[in-house]
């Protein structure tokens, strides 16, 4: 420091009681206890509370989320400590998750828009048909949409014959089977310890009359998750419907997830004169919407980076390649190019 003190006078910046201690910390030129300090400026755990401990090197190590920013520990990442299943926050301690019947948590932010039943899902069903139908997209057929459990979706997928890729966590399908499959038709409710309780389910046989048989979507998201889901499963039923055949996974995936994207855009962009050209002029006669609450604005940014951002060779550089190609040509002519040739234009 270079200063000289009368021993009173050497006092911790942080509580004003003098410092008596042989070893204490600096900030700039100002002094402090080392536990004054540590309480200042040693950052704490989000989820713990704790303060983030320091690595065999003696330098803070923590985790952080690449789009929330919450810090942590990185030993919660190996406990089992539950994270939400919708927008990956992790627990934190003074926020307990909502514990769905299949092992998924999920957060009250997340929750508060969440969809339960298949009878819920349906006017969002009806807004995304209106969605295709003012992109000039119009699907005639009605198609069953049902929410399911994620043993249903599971067992569905594997029902299947042709041989779609899905991600690891399939959330969403477009069936072209003929199936039994497990619906939820009643809304659970949230009992003791945060679970889900009374969930009500039924067994409905699905006939083909088309291409597609149904579209599937995992029960227990948020609506604009739900919604983004529909979009893309919605647009693989519009590809088979129109004679798009044996497309690249890359290329249907892609695509697929473009028109997710746009739908994402178009309901957190809504009453917002910033919207982007695509999903405005695309939307803009058949949107329903009203304000979002922030907290489900920034829910609704987040799924759009988690599309963006997909590091996944088939979902994410398929999404890249068609989002580049639909904001060059359009969508119009990205999908007759996509037709005609099996590929993106470039």
């Amino acid at each position: 420091m270079g200063s000289i003190w009368h021993p009173d006078c050497f006092r911790c910046n942080n509580c004003n009681i003098p410092i008596s201690d042989r070893e204490f910390s600096m900030s700039g030129d100002k002094p402090y206890h080392k536990r004054c300090y540590k309480e200042l400026f040693h950052p704490r755990c989000d989820v713990c509370k704790e303060f983030i401990p320091t690595n065999a090197t003696g330098l803070i190590e923590y985790r952080a989320h690449p789009y929330w920013g919450q810090k942590y520990c990185p030993h919660h990442e190996i406990d089992s400590t539950p994270r939400c299943c919708s927008c990956e926050r992790v627990e934190s301690k003074d926020a307990q998750y909502i514990s769905l019947d299949d092992g998924r948590k999920l957060c009250l932010e997340c929750l508060d828009s969440v969809i339960m039943d298949t009878g819920d899902c349906q006017p969002l069903y009806h807004e995304i048909r209106d969605f295709y139908e003012g992109m000039n997209m119009k699907i005639d057929q009605q198609i069953p949409m049902l929410l399911v459990h994620r043993q249903a979706l599971n067992e569905a997928m594997v029902g299947e014959k042709a041989g779609h890729h899905h991600m690891p966590e399939t959330r969403g399908l477009c069936l072209s089977e003929e199936q039994t499959v497990n619906i939820i038709f009643r809304k659970p409710r949230i009992g003791a310890g945060n679970r889900i309780t009374d969930m009500r389910t039924e067994s409905q046989k699905l006939t083909r009359q088309c291409e597609v048989t149904a579209i599937l979507v995992l029960y227990g998201l948020p609506r604009l998750l739900t919604g983004s889901i529909l979009a893309h499963e919605l647009m693989h039923a519009w590809l088979r419907l129109n004679g798009f055949r044996n497309l690249e996974p890359q290329v249907e995936e892609g695509i697929c997830q473009v028109v997710a994207h746009m739908w994402l855009e178009s309901e957190v962009m809504a009453g917002s004169s910033s919207s982007s050209a695509a999903s405005s002029s695309s939307s803009s006669s058949s949107s329903k919407k009203g304000p979002k609450s922030e907290v489900e604005k920034k829910l609704g940014e987040f799924f759009l980076n988690q599309i963006a951002m997909d590091s996944s060779p088939v979902y994410g550089e398929g999404f890249r390649g068609g989002h580049a190609s639909m904001v060059q040509f359009g969508l119009r002519r990205t999908l007759d190019h996509i037709k005609m040739t099996g590929t993106f234009p470039i």
